[in-house]
């Protein structure tokens, strides 16, 4: 798809680059923030407020996309408009800023998504959404065009948002965060918490993070480079593109979350062990673990996609096994004293940075993913030793899926135990498990729990 294909004759804008975006999210099931890399990539000349604006309102409309639908139902006869992905962005796009950009005129915001229907939808479309939208901003309290930082008018705006945001996940959601996370308050903290489009980098054994921090804030002066608040390893990169350019990419650090990073290190992985990442997926944990072992141990990966296996190169990986542990053990023979399981979920965690989870999840996914959780821990389970240690995480923070799975393991010979590394044992508060979570820790939403083979 070309600029002209699907920008008409203008430039790219903010506006466009979001709509692009949304539609690659709603037709393909595109992760946002993949496509929207992708999509920043392919026009690197757009100004970076533009770059910046663009962001906000992708994932502005996608963590408040029931609530701006429902403002744009009250006045449409009928929901047709959705059925044009192109149209749907535009019209949410433009209510979103109407409600929620303080520094966007309504006239402007209405006034730019008309422009743009009708070069792709006609007249006639353009005029329905011009009618909606100019409802719509009558809806909205009377503001100035320019308010200042803090002002009343922004304060509304923000209490507007946060509204929004935590009212547009579908109710079965919210109550299901709610009963555990132990308070609607909390839960509310976790829809709100911000959706930061940061760069999360791991660095390699025997680097200093002193020193790369001092390395990446002189190649990229304009972005934000900080050190991780949890993991020692993780330098956070804010405002710099992709990562992949940067110094050192590949050789001295790769990029990983810095919870992933934590789940690694809580496996309490030592030079000399033999280890199973059981659901290696792209391999960022066994990476990790496989330096953690080196010089003379060695980490077996496993998973069911092969493709994946064979991205992972590193002389401590001993072997890569294409397993499904939903059905088997694949032949596995051998066993470890630590293993980890890793395993796939709805991905609850991880909604600030994939809003579009949200409108993909129906309220039996939690229950059904966690039948194929058990079955993979219980199946990985066999392949431990006697007193052997498994950690079992998943980027989710719904019960059915932590300590229901975990609970349920006790009936394959697993028990709950403290964990063994400082690290895990302060996250845990000397406890057995632990969520991460985005509006107390920064990082995206995890469940680890650690278990002993009896």
């Amino acid at each position: 798809m070309t600029d002209r294909d699907f920008f008409g004759s203008e430039a790219p804008n903010a506006r466009n680059v979001a709509a692009t975006v949304l539609v690659r999210v709603w037709e393909e099931a595109a992760y946002a923030s993949l496509a929207l890399d992708a999509e920043l990539d392919r026009h690197p000349g757009l100004d970076r407020r533009d770059a910046a604006l663009a962001t906000e309102l992708v994932y502005g409309v996608l963590r408040t996309a029931a609530s701006l639908e429902r403002s744009i139902g009250k006045h449409a006869t009928g929901d047709r408009y959705r059925r044009k992905p192109f149209v749907r962005a535009h019209m949410l796009i433009a209510a979103y800023s109407i409600a929620f950009l303080e520094r966007v005129p309504p006239f402007a915001a209405v006034s730019e998504a008309v422009s743009a229907i009708k070069s792709e939808a006609g007249t006639q479309v353009a005029g329905f959404a011009n009618a909606v939208l100019r409802k719509v901003a009558g809806d909205v309290p009377a503001r100035g065009t320019a308010p200042l930082a803090g002002s009343p008018a922004e304060s509304a705006a923000r209490m507007r948002l946060a509204r929004a945001i935590a009212d547009s996940p579908p109710a079965w959601l919210r109550k299901a965060l709610a009963e555990s996370l132990g308070s609607g308050d909390a839960a509310e903290a976790f829809l709100l918490a911000d959706p930061i489009p940061a760069a999360n980098l791991c660095l390699r054994s025997g680097r200093s993070r002193e020193e790369w921090l001092v390395t990446l804030r002189e190649a990229v002066p304009l972005a934000e480079v900080c050190a991780g608040s949890l993991s020692e390893r993780c330098i956070i990169v804010r405002g710099a593109g992709d990562p992949e350019r940067l110094p050192g990419a590949g050789r001295d650090w790769t990029v990983q979350e810095e919870g992933a990073q934590l789940i690694a290190m809580v496996v309490g992985a030592q030079p000399g062990d033999h280890v199973l990442d059981a659901c290696a997926g792209r391999g960022g944990k066994t990476m990790l673990l496989a330096e953690l072992v080196s010089p003379d141990g060695a980490v077996d990966a496993a998973d069911r996609h092969p493709n994946k296996l064979a991205r992972i190169v590193s002389p401590t990986v001993r072997d890569r096994f294409p397993i499904d542990w939903s059905v088997g053990s694949g032949g596995l023979e051998r066993t470890y004293a630590r293993v980890l399981v890793d395993a796939p979920c709805t991905g609850t965690g991880t909604l600030r940075r994939r809003p579009e989870i949200a409108e993909r999840l129906g309220a039996a996914d939690p229950e059904r993913m966690a039948v194929v959780q058990l079955g993979i821990a219980a199946r990985v389970a066999s392949h431990l030793e006697p007193g052997g240690r498994m950690i079992y995480a998943v980027c989710s923070v719904l019960r059915a899926e932590c300590e229901g799975v975990v609970d349920a393991l006790a009936a394959y010979g697993l028990e709950r135990c403290p964990f063994d590394t400082e690290l895990g044992a302060r996250l845990a508060e000397g406890g057995t498990s632990f969520r991460l979570l985005p509006h107390v820790h920064g990082t995206d939403g995890y469940f680890v729990a650690s278990l002993r083979k009896v």
